[in-house]
């Protein structure tokens, strides 16, 4: 069965974030408060597995061994 996956990576809590730092700025150069603002990557993958079960494990050996870091990032793994 194909399975579409949507894997969202972000940067601990606590861990340097300079990107979402420059865009904080940039809103309050706008006029705008922010509070926090967090960055992420996203990335959608269609994958062949036997069940939902499968596929989330597949997506979350993909996540451990190529797209996060375990170290600095966090991951959610959402099956649709």
């Amino acid at each position: 069965m194909k399975f579409d996956i949507i894997i969202t990576i972000t940067l601990k809590e606590g861990m340097l974030n300079p990107e979402a730092e420059a865009i904080r700025h940039a809103i309050a150069h706008l006029g705008y408060a922010t509070d926090r603002l967090v960055t992420a990557d996203q990335f959608r993958i269609t994958l062949d597995a036997a069940d939902k079960t499968k596929a989330e494990e597949i997506a979350g050996s993909i996540c451990e061994r190529l797209l996060a870091n375990p170290v600095i990032h966090t991951y959610e793994i959402e099956v649709i």
